[in-house]
């Protein structure tokens, strides 16, 4: 049974910076492409970032680029996301989610694309 619990969550001044992580098992973690996604209250989930099963390949939303990395440590079994210059707007629930099919990196802008997905981590940035 595959299993994502995300931590890191909290609340920050705008300007300020968090990491979040997701603990995956359950799965062999390295052969998956992991994902982040958000979804301030009253809006549909959005994507954040997304990194492919070995590290080397990263992609953002336009929103965060810049701003958030995505990074991933195979040994622990953990994706991170590292948060930086935080906006009001970033304020959301973030969830992780894990690929679909093993060695896949793309369309991974899309929900359809992945298979699980944690329960999520609140993030407040006050103005």
């Amino acid at each position: 049974q595959v299993q994502l619990v995300e931590s890191g969550g909290g609340l920050v001044q705008a300007g300020g910076s968090l990491r979040l992580s997701c603990a995956a098992s359950g799965r062999t973690f390295s052969t998956y492409a992991m994902g982040w996604f958000r979804q301030a209250p009253g809006k549909e989930r959005d994507f954040v970032a997304a990194i492919s099963w070995s590290g080397g390949s990263t992609y953002y939303a336009d929103s965060v680029k810049g701003r958030f990395t995505i990074s991933r440590d195979n040994a622990k079994n953990t994706v991170y996301l590292q948060m930086g210059s935080l906006k009001f707007e970033d304020t959301a629930v973030y969830y992780c989610a894990t690929g679909r099919q093993s060695y896949m990196f793309a369309n991974l802008a899309a929900e359809s694309m992945y298979g699980y997905w944690g329960q999520g981590t609140q993030v407040t940035v006050s103005s």
